[in-house]
């Protein structure tokens, strides 16, 4: 199966590290490519950002329904244009805040998401209710970082999320942690060796959903809501004097 992970913002070095993220969990004979557009945003921090991602997106998605990609990956954790993509694309379209939280529903009674700026938590707390996971995540924190901090001091960004790890663990009774940015993810396993908590990273956990998904011949249903886009054209309109 073809798997193609879609970092919707315009920043190349985030997009190879939620590959290398992907690659690392994959099953042997998955393909997983990756790609970003080059006009959106360096980063997504707001719903302007998203706004202005999801065009070259959908975009990216049609190319992918030419080449015979079976899943999507949406990696940014905000799920901008979740469902447009799936009004798009023939097969599943998974974003990574949705898999995150659904693993961390699965692996844990209660959970604490941590994200990077304070901007962003209002969006995931929608997003953690419209997913039902409202009695399961006890918080939504954040370290206060901008979401490129991560790559210019990435030993600032682990001690920020260790201590918060921390924080989540004593204050919220969280027995789960999800990371809630895709360019988190590649300290993950070091979170989880220096806090002893799971820790949930939304790339490898859609890579699992969306092999799991194809794997068992499951495609996105055309039946009304996500059926794909009418084809409208122009109406010529009479002027009358």
């Amino acid at each position: 199966m073809h798997i193609h992970l879609i970092n919707p913002n315009s920043t190349a070095s985030m997009t190879a590290q939620a590959l290398e993220s992907a690659l690392s969990v994959k099953h042997t004979d998955t393909r997983v490519s990756a790609s970003n557009p080059a006009d959106t945003p360096v980063s997504i921090e707001g719903g302007a950002d998203e706004a202005m991602s999801v065009p070259a997106m959908l975009a990216k998605i049609r190319e992918g329904e030419v080449q015979g990609v079976d899943a999507y990956i949406i990696a940014c954790f905000d799920d901008p244009g979740l469902h447009a993509a799936r009004e798009v694309a023939k097969g599943p379209v998974i974003g990574i805040c949705q898999a995150a939280v659904q693993v961390a529903m699965t692996i844990s009674r209660r959970f604490s998401v941590i994200t990077t700026l304070p901007r962003s938590v209002p969006i995931i707390e929608d997003l953690v209710s419209d997913y039902g996971a409202v009695r399961h995540c006890r918080r939504v924190r954040a370290i206060d970082l901008p979401v490129l901090a991560l790559e210019e001091d990435p030993k600032r960004a682990e001690w920020l999320l260790i201590k918060e790890i921390e924080a989540a663990k004593a204050e919220d009774g969280a027995e789960a942690i999800v990371l809630g940015c895709a360019g988190m993810s590649s300290l993950c396993d070091r979170l989880k060796e220096a806090t002893g908590v799971p820790v949930i990273d939304g790339v490898s956990a859609a890579v699992k959903m969306a092999e799991a998904l194809v794997g068992a011949g499951f495609t996105t249903s055309k039946v009304n809501t996500y059926d794909y886009p009418r084809i409208k054209t122009a109406m010529s309109h009479r002027v009358c004097a």
